[in-house]
């Protein structure tokens, strides 16, 4: 037989056949705030916040649930049952005066007068009437059913699906309804005792009045936490009327169903739920401004819903301790702006997990979030991609797969690791497949990652290379401090995955001069002070050519001014400007000595000061060095260019 199946929509949350996240796009967004000065943790709440291309941020989420609370109170006002019990009464008056108007008799003109003696507000009207000897048939039905709506509204208010269970109530319903009150309100003060047999009582309580509550609660805390979140709601129903609405809707309240013990049950209830929960918002309020009347029932529902949609944005807003993506309702979320944005929600807790169990985000000794190295070689790696592009097309350039220089072969292998691009030794691979099967037996994998070997390449050359990057305000200030961390992760990342046995190192100069790794200046944030000294940055550069006397010296500078501070003998770094000759000596001197080592200097010069510009011609006069021009944007493919091209010189 033939099997048949059948295929439809997925209701089960996000999509399982969906494309996984995109952690490179997060990454990236992350690594973009960092280099601009935020910290990881920022930079990973700024993601978590603006979302990515393809899933809503939580800033988003928590505008469509304020437009949705917005919609709500628009659309609405809370006086529905107030404008309900005044349209019955004014009939049911109306009905009893038409029968009394008939009667020539002095008892009919009496009841006429009492009529007209009734106070002018609607609760007390209700509640004089209610002893009143009504003459007219329908009339007295009109008002009992002004009755048994009061009594309807109030329990829908504590008691979901009420409304429905009592379309047609009986005396007998009523005293039904009552003793579960009573019952309800025993049950809550054991609970609030302690009594050891209280999940007995509750048990006992369900199977005599379980009809009431369709929640189905499994003991008295679910009872509890569903009567009390309706409560609650209730209260601050009341807590958003005015001060005559509120005490037309108490003196209404002992007319529910005739039977004034009715709203005494339900005052109880509501003071022994609000003191088993406390931490419900009992005192909260909110404006209704439409024109669509709201029964007690439905305005309370909407009051429920309104403090829904607070608990989600204080969930979606993420600003409380401890706060974590996991403490979302994703059913209420599902409720409120439906499934898809469950399904944001979800890839944005899976981003973060993803994010720090893959070790792209790790903490620091201190408990600071950073980037972690492999997060650094994937934002390099980025880096690196967007730059060769614009080499491609600029000289028709192309990526190559080679490693080092020239890759010849030196007989020698070396097992895999992360980053290599050398070509696969088949026969050492091959062979520590197979003594591994031998050892772990025929049920091991055919081949694992460690049994891969590399064959070993020799470069035709080495190269000791210093990137020496301006810090100083100005290069924040002209908005070049992006694309210059861009273009050292761009070059770090050439160099440790193409031609790892060349020697880089960072060089950061502002008043003083540092050098830094890869994920120091990733990290590092704009100062205010003033000074670039170059030549402290020559000095270091100096330094680590010296450590490499067998590769071939190169150094790159990035700078947008002229040297203004050097560095005295005691360490001390002065600062002048305009400079002084003897600063931009120094740096000169600074300048000879790379070239007596047969460095290869580029300089990249960033903006149009003449100062600079004429600084920068001396200095590749005497260096024998080039100078380049680039834009900012164009930075990144300017010194991998020069880098590359050095390489093919040498």
């Amino acid at each position: 037989m033939s099997r048949r199946f059948r295929y439809d929509a997925w209701h089960g949350g996000s999509d399982p056949l969906a494309p996984p996240v995109d952690l490179r796009a997060a990454l990236d967004q992350i690594g973009r705030d960092v280099m601009e000065g935020a910290s990881p943790r920022s930079a990973l709440e700024e993601m978590l916040r603006t979302g990515t291309r393809d899933t809503a941020g939580l800033d988003e989420l928590t505008r469509r649930l304020w437009q949705r609370r917005s919609e709500l109170q628009r659309r609405h006002r809370l006086d529905g049952t107030l404008s309900e019990v005044r349209r019955l009464l004014d009939r049911a008056l109306q009905q009893e005066r038409l029968s009394l108007a008939a009667d020539t008799g002095e008892d009919a003109r009496f009841r006429e007068l009492q009529l007209d003696a009734l106070p002018p507000d609607v609760a007390g009207q209700v509640a004089e009437l209610a002893n009143y000897d009504w003459r007219s048939p329908d009339a007295r039905e009109t008002f009992e059913e002004i009755q048994q709506m009061l009594g309807t509204e109030f329990l829908e208010q504590r008691f979901q699906g009420m409304k429905q269970a009592m379309q047609h109530v009986t005396p007998e319903d009523v005293e039904r309804v009552r003793q579960m009150l009573d019952d309800l309100s025993a049950l809550l003060a054991a609970h609030a005792r302690g009594d050891a047999d209280v999940q007995q009582k509750f048990e006992q309580f369900m199977a005599q009045h379980g009809e009431f509550f369709p929640e189905n609660p499994r003991n008295v805390d679910e009872l509890v936490d569903a009567l009390a979140a309706r409560s609650a709601a209730a209260q601050r129903l009341l807590n958003s009327m005015s001060e005559q609405q509120r005490a037309e809707l108490m003196s209404l309240s002992q007319q529910a169903f005739g039977d004034p013990r009715i709203a005494q049950a339900l005052q109880r209830l509501d003071q022994q739920l609000q003191g088993l929960r406390p931490g419900e918002d009992w005192a909260g309020q909110a404006r209704f401004r439409g024109d669509q009347p709201m029964g007690l029932a439905e305005a309370t529902a909407a009051m429920a819903e309104l403090g829904e949609l607070d608990r989600l944005a204080e969930q979606l807003g993420q600003s409380y301790p401890g706060a974590s993506l996991e403490d979302i309702d994703l059913e209420a979320l599902e409720r409120q702006l439906g499934p898809q944005a469950v399904v944001d929600a979800q890839r944005l807790s899976e981003i973060e997990q993803q994010l720090r169990q893959q070790g792209l985000l790790q903490r620091a000794p201190d408990g600071s979030l950073r980037l972690s190295p492999r997060a650094m070689r994937r934002l390099g790696e980025t880096a690196l991609r967007s730059v060769i592009s614009q080499l491609r097309s600029r000289r028709g350039e192309r990526d190559t797969d080679r490693a080092g220089a020239a890759g010849e072969l030196t007989g020698t292998t070396r097992p895999w690791s992360y980053g290599d691009a050398e070509p696969w030794d088949a026969v050492r691979t091959v062979r520590n497949a197979v003594l591994r099967r031998a050892g772990e037996g025929p049920d091991s994998a055919l081949l694992d990652i460690s049994d891969l070997e590399v064959a070993e390449t020799e470069q035709r050359s080495r190269a000791a290379v210093v990137l020496c990057v301006d810090t100083s305000w100005s290069m924040v200030q002209d908005g070049r401090w992006v694309p210059m961390k861009r273009t050292a992760l761009a070059l770090h990342h050439l160099v440790a995955t193409r031609f790892r046995s060349d020697a880089l190192q960072l060089v950061t100069f502002g008043r003083y001069a540092s050098t830094v790794d890869v994920g120091e200046l990733a990290s590092l944030e704009g100062v205010w002070e003033q000074g670039t000294n170059l030549h402290h940055a020559l000095l270091l550069a100096g330094r680590h050519l010296r450590r490499h006397p067998d590769a071939q010296p190169v150094v790159l500078v990035v700078t947008d001014g002229e040297p203004t501070a050097h560095l005295e003998p005691d360490g001390e770094a002065v600062f002048q400007y305009p400079p002084t000759p003897h600063t931009l000596g120094v740096t000169l001197s600074e300048v000879d000595a790379l070239h007596r080592l047969g460095t290869t200097l580029s300089v990249f010069m960033l903006g149009e000061d003449p100062r600079l510009k004429a600084f920068v011609d001396i200095v590749a006069r005497r260096g024998g060095g080039r100078v380049l021009s680039p834009t900012a944007d164009g930075l990144g493919a300017a010194v991998v260019g020069d880098y590359l091209q050095t390489k093919r010189h040498r």
